[in-house]
């Protein structure tokens, strides 16, 4: 990772360093020279590199002093500061972000060169309030105002990063906690000041094992950075973080505790589950209608065969194992079925429709099953949701397969409601059943090609794949939740505007 990140910023030295330069001699040049900030530039791009590549941000402290003499004697104050280091970000970002030479997940690629910038420029801030401490001490009062002014500058940048940033003693009691770890973790400052740094960890052993890790590869190496790892909120959900831990060092530089910045990836690990989810059904499908072609052929053959052996026999041995062959082929013709729904759901017309119309539909044709003994069907539709362009006969395929399956989970007896309501963005439909639910592992398959949890020959896996294949193509989520022997609610959520591609084809 790091030698392609290294090489990303070489190809793009000159267009960093010009981009970066330019907006610095805009905004500053009545502080600061062009020569100087030119100089800054081409230093601070060489420094990030020295970093990088020798994972050792005290090469850094040169750089910083530099800096921070060339900052003061322009006075300016931190904020601006800040900014400098922040056009410089947004410099380097600019040009790596959109190079698609390597085929590495920009998004990893771009926190690796955050999180350098970001201990950089903290590494900046440690000096810049060390020095203005020693100013203190040499004159307090005539320094006391400014001390108080830089504060509020490091205040407002520590309190306004959506990263969560902490400051944990030797004591491994938490000091400091700002407003970006409040909106992660849902804690407030006040709840855990004093607190045990365990305070945000599962309750696996492996989490608190991972603490002890980080302590000692800290105290020792002074740095350690941990991806895709999980913490726990105050209600108790997990989410996925990556960290970034620094030693911070007393004023004889001994181990006096560690400053923790945490980026919540919860939404993105979310975000690139659905993306290998559709990819995953698209190989699938294209294996399908192969799949599907190669067996339909032979299969219709047979099964002709079979029927005229069926006419022609008499024989009631020879009848009992030819209807057995025929149910098999019947059960093999439904799977070839499927699987050519699945690899491509049939292409209707298209037309502006109230969904109720459709929900309303796929009741009745289920409230007639074989399968429903004691089942109550309640309806709570709002006629006042808007039309939607879609197809009405693949809506209530879905609509038929998420029923047909809350009558298998309630064995035919127990209490379906189906709910509409919509927002100003989009549009809702429940379905809950008070059935035997599902764990958190059989939720995560569900949308699976061929997973099911029926007995053999009861189901063939397709039906929630084809569902989920038809919501997406509309641009729409199906979302689960579910507890065990309580029941489960499937949510399909619409755009009210639909962007519907097909041959090229689009509606809105």
């Amino acid at each position: 990772m790091k030698k392609i990140i290294i090489e990303l910023l070489k190809n793009y030295y000159k267009l960093i360093h010009q981009f970066w330069s330019e907006k610095l001699i805009r905004k500053f040049s009545g502080k600061l020279s062009e020569s100087q900030l030119k100089t800054f530039v081409d230093s601070s791009l060489k420094t990030l590199l020295d970093v990088i590549e020798k994972s050792n941000y005290e090469i850094a402290d040169q750089y910083l002093i530099d800096a921070y003499n060339l900052f003061t004697e322009a006075n300016l104050n931190l904020l601006e500061i800040s900014q400098i280091f922040g056009i410089g970000r947004s410099a380097i970002i600019n040009y790596v972000e959109n190079d698609e030479t390597f085929e590495f997940d920009p998004i990893i690629i771009l926190g690796f060169i955050d999180d350098v910038i970001e201990q950089i420029y903290a590494r900046y801030g440690m000096l810049h309030q060390e020095a203005k401490l020693k100013e203190i001490e040499s004159d307090r009062d005539r320094l006391a105002a400014k001390l108080e002014l830089n504060q509020k500058y490091l205040d407002n940048i520590l309190h306004s990063s959506d990263s969560a940033i902490f400051v944990i003693d030797n004591n491994e009691k938490i000091i400091a906690w700002n407003k970006g770890a409040e909106n992660i973790f849902g804690y407030k400052e006040t709840e855990v000041i004093g607190k045990s740094s365990s305070l945000l960890l599962p309750k696996e052993k492996k989490y608190h094992e991972q603490l002890k890790s980080i302590q000692n590869e800290v105290e020792e190496k002074g740095y350690i950075k941990v991806s895709d790892t999980e913490r726990m909120t105050k209600n108790g959900n997990i989410v996925t973080v990556d960290l970034s831990v620094a030693r911070l060092p007393s004023k004889n530089g001994s181990y006096s505790g560690r400053t923790v910045i945490i980026k919540d990836y919860t939404e993105v690990k979310r975000l690139q589950q659905q993306v290998d989810q559709s990819e995953k059904l698209a190989v699938i499908g294209q294996l399908a209608a192969g799949v599907a072609h190669e067996i339909g052929n032979p299969l219709t053959s047979i099964s002709s065969l079979v029927q005229l052996l069926q006419r022609k026999t008499n024989e009631d041995f020879s009848k009992e194992y030819l209807a057995n062959i025929k149910e098999n082929i019947d059960r093999i013709t439904k799977i070839v079925r499927e699987l050519v729904d699945f690899s491509r759901p049939p292409s209707h017309e298209r037309m502006s429709i109230q969904i109720n119309e459709i929900v309303r539909t796929a009741i009745g044709i289920v409230k007639y099953d074989k399968r429903v003994k004691k089942v109550d069907f309640i309806p709570d539709l709002d006629f006042g949701i808007p039309k939607i362009n879609i197809v009405p006969d693949q809506l209530l395929q879905v609509f038929v397969n998420i029923l047909f399956n809350a009558l298998d989970a309630m064995n035919g007896n127990g209490t379906v409601n189906v709910k509409t309501f919509s927002d100003d963005d989009s549009i809702f439909i429940s379905i809950s059943d008070t059935g035997i639910g599902m764990d958190a592992a059989t939720i995560e398959k569900i949308f699976d090609p061929f997973f099911t949890t029926k007995a053999v020959g009861k189901g063939t896996g397709l039906g929630l794949s084809v569902s989920y294949g038809i919501v997406k193509k509309f641009g729409g989520d199906i979302l689960v939740e579910s507890i065990v022997n309580e029941g489960s609610k499937f949510t399909i959520k619409f755009p009210i505007k639909i962007k519907f591609e097909e041959n090229k084809d689009s509606i809105e």
